[in-house]
């Protein structure tokens, strides 16, 4: 029997604008955070990783907690989508803080403020957005094909920008005059366009009450009360969920050292306009993808040879881009860079209905609806991945012996640029593929269900 439909094309549509507003935040942070604050501001690149890594520490207490808060909000908007509405506004206000570090301030106080803006921002208000946005997949329709939709359209919006902040921020900057106030004009700018489409995002779609996701049952009032540790509890106990986790930890953390290609392209292939070419390699192909990826979920009965099929090519591709880099092959670099992106992409594009379908294994063994706190991995993967893979090119950075603002750099930074950029992401992908060889939660919520 088909499945009931619960949402309209504009519904989609509007829902996936949000990543708009996502990645707005994450792209610009992930891929120039860094440069910035080393050779704008003048900071060093292993105290700024070690202060990213300490912000990960309120970032892991915060993604359960926010999780929770999100499942025991009832509104007239619904769960999540107040969270998702007002914490972006906070969003805006920390990004734009981050890039308007005052260059005149002593080096203490300069390290001070960005980690206060990025600690609130990550820990606080992208964290509330966040799992909200990523929540609504669980809680405007029942249907799986719609929330493989709504994930392949979203990843659309959030690779195309990401794609577009990638290509263009390098000229922007260089047209508004370069230096500090240019970043902080380009901060406040994309600030105001990801508030835009964030509202836009909240409008386009409603909750569904909890007697429609229950099937016209009302839950019992018991299923309701736990608290944060009952909470984390539930989830450690799901091994798909930890899987998942993994998962997207590592997603996060490859997107971090591609992020920090743009030193690559500087100072090894002696060109940092190519970031943006790379960039177009990345992302074309990944959004191709995930325009079949629904077809190929309906064709393949489920979600887990089709991610493990493309996490093969993935795997593969990335190792064409080591070859070829050592080639020195800039043209082969891009033809792999483009077979890895389109291998990886279908599990963007299912991963919220992979969540939502681990949450569904969730309520079937324990009897608890935890949707939003089962969201918080999406958060956690996207700001601790995200940032410890920042945090980590850092500490690489400083160990070979960066030198900020040079013309060329010392052998030993050349050679860690090389395994940052080359070597990393193939190795995150093989511990991808291994978790994804394991992660047949379809297959274990068919044979409960069939109990």
């Amino acid at each position: 029997m088909e499945e009931k439909k619960y949402l309209k094309w504009y519904n989609k549509v509007g829902y996936g604008s949000g990543d708009i507003a996502g990645n707005v935040v994450y792209a610009l942070l992930a891929a120039f955070v860094m440069i910035y604050l080393t050779d704008i501001i003048g900071l060093n690149a292993g105290i700024v990783g070690t202060l990213i890594a300490i912000s990960k520490i309120f970032d892991g207490i915060s993604d359960v907690f926010f999780g929770a808060m999100i499942d025991k909000t009832k509104t007239k908007m619904g769960k999540a989508r107040p969270w998702m509405l007002y914490g972006y506004f906070g969003c805006a206000v920390c990004l734009a803080a981050i890039f308007c570090i005052p260059v005149d301030m002593g080096s203490t106080a300069k390290y001070a403020w960005f980690f206060i803006a990025y600690t609130l921002l990550n820990a606080g208000f992208y964290t509330a957005n966040n799992i909200a946005y990523s929540s609504l997949t669980a809680l405007i329709t029942k249907n799986n094909s719609e929330r493989v939709q709504m994930g392949s359209i979203r990843f659309m919006f959030a690779f195309g920008t990401s794609m577009l902040i990638q290509a263009v921020t390098v000229g922007f900057v260089a047209k508004l005059g370069g230096g500090a106030a240019a970043w902080r004009t380009v901060a406040i700018i994309y600030a105001i366009i990801g508030v835009i489409s964030n509202t836009v995002s909240v409008l386009s779609v409603r909750e569904l009450s909890d007697e429609e996701l229950s099937e016209g049952k009302k839950d019992d009032e018991a299923q309701e009360k736990y608290n944060l540790i009952d909470a984390f509890k539930i989830l450690v106990h799901n091994k798909y969920f930890l899987m998942i986790c993994g998962a997207y930890l590592l997603m996060q953390l490859y997107s971090a050292t591609l992020g920090m290609g743009i030193y690559f392209m500087k100072y090894v292939l002696g060109n940092d306009g190519l970031f943006g070419t790379f960039s177009w390699a990345v992302n074309i192909p990944m959004i191709a993808g995930l325009l079949i990826t629904p077809v190929l979920v309906v064709r393949l009965n489920g979600m887990y040879k089709l991610n493990i099929v493309g996490y093969v090519i993935g795997t593969a591709g990335r190792l064409g881009v080591v070859v070829a880099g050592y080639m020195g092959s800039i043209p082969l670099m891009l033809f792999f860079t483009a077979v890895a992106a389109f291998g990886m992409s279908p599990l963007q594009g299912d991963m919220n209905a992979l969540i939502a379908t681990t949450s569904e294994y969730t309520r079937l063994t324990t009897g608890k609806k935890v949707d939003g706190t089962m969201y918080s991995c999406t958060s956690f993967g996207t700001k601790v991945g995200g940032g410890l893979g920042t945090a980590i090119a850092g500490w690489m950075l400083a160990a070979s012996g960066y030198v900020q603002n040079a013309a060329t750099q010392p052998q030993s930074c050349v050679n860690m640029l090389y395994i940052m950029y080359l070597w990393l992401p193939m190795i995150f992908n093989v511990l991808i593929t291994f978790i994804l060889v394991n992660l047949n939660v379809e297959k274990a919520n068919k044979e409960l269900q069939s109990q």
